[in-house]
Formats: C-alpha cells, sequence, structure tokens
C-alpha cells in the first residue's frame, strides 16, 4: 500500500528490477524489510525530491547500502577509535547481532536507519536523526510509509520535507557526481 503510494506521489514508472536478496541477507545474516526490497526493486537507488537519498543495491558506492553498511561497520569496529561510535547510543549493525543499517539521508544530512536485532527478525524500527536536533527520534512504520511521510506531510516532524515545495520526483542513482552530489 504505502510502496503504491510512494510510487503514485512521483509518477515513478516501476523498474522491476531483480535483486538477489537471498545472498544479501546471507551475509547480513537477518532479512530485509520486505517494502525496502519492493522500493528498491521499483525505484532503484536514487535521489527523491532533489534532497533524499534513497539507498539501494549496485548503483555505484554512492547509492549502494551494503557498500556503505560495511564501511561504516568497519569504522564502528576499529580499535583506534575505542569504545565510540558514530551513531551512539547504538552501534552499526553487526551479522547475528543488534545494530544500524543506514538506507537513506538527506542533503541537510538527516540521516535514517533500521534497527535490526537478528533474534527479532521482522521488526524493523526506524531511526532518524537531524544533525540541527541531534536526537534519535523512533518510527514503528515502514519503510515505504516513514518515505512517502517525509515526502508529502509537511508537518511530519521533523523530518517532513513537503514544506519546502521540492516536488516530489525521483532521479536514479549513478556513479557519476555534480556539483559534489551524487545524482
Amino acid at each position: 500500500m504505502w510502496v503504491q503510494r510512494v510510487i503514485e506521489l512521483t509518477g515513478w514508472e516501476p523498474l522491476g528490477g531483480s535483486v538477489d536478496w537471498a545472498a544479501i541477507e546471507r551475509e547480513l545474516r537477518v532479512p530485509l524489510p520486505a517494502d525496502y526490497k519492493e522500493l528498491y526493486e521499483a525505484f532503484g537507488g536514487g535521489v527523491f525530491s532533489d534532497s533524499l537519498y534513497f539507498l539501494g543495491r549496485d548503483e555505484g558506492p554512492a547509492f549502494d547500502f551494503l557498500t556503505r553498511w560495511r564501511v561504516a561497520l568497519s569504522v564502528d569496529q576499529d580499535s583506534r577509535f575505542g569504545d565510540v561510535s558514530a551513531v551512539e547510543p547504538y552501534a552499526i549493525y553487526a551479522p547475528g547481532g543488534k545494530g544500524l543499517i543506514e538506507w537513506g539521508s538527506t542533503e541537510w544530512a538527516d540521516e535514517y536507519f533500521w534497527l535490526i536485532d537478528a533474534e527479532r527478525p521482522g521488526e524493523y524500527p526506524i531511526l532518524a536523526r537531524s544533525h540541527d536536533i541531534g536526537a534519535w527520534h523512533r518510527y514503528d512504520m515502514s519503510t515505504s510509509e516513514f518515505l512517502y511521510r517525509v515526502l508529502a506531510d509537511a508537518d511530519f516532524p521533523p523530518f517532513g520535507i513537503a514544506r519546502y515545495d521540492l516536488g516530489t520526483t525521483f532521479k536514479p542513482g549513478s556513479d557519476d557526481l555534480s556539483d559534489g552530489q551524487p545524482l
């Protein structure tokens, strides 16, 4: 339902792509949200409303959520940084454990994650933060509902971008950079 709403909101023609989700989920040792997979198969990775970066798979390093997760995990577990995590009070998800996996961000440094717990597959609360505010916000809703509300609901605190009248477009991702931003 929410994936279809995002498709209608953007006027996007679904790609109908396919991904080897089993291989990805083997590496993560946890299933990913079904609606996220549906979103990705419809859109791929890319940019909504010229400002919200949706991470996918095999869209180049700027949009590849697995590449970004691997790097974040490597940094999070690097002993040279001690016990400090970039996502405190949480940690980056390690296979079989509990932690965060990023699936989106904005040009304003808002970050969107799933809180993944391998012992509780099927539960994917969204944790989001804005560097303007700094606090974590928890949303017990699907990825596609959260995305829809960010794009369409100007009063979705504090992440709704509809109030900026940016339109509701989608541009597929690529490895190319324009003005320092992924396309």
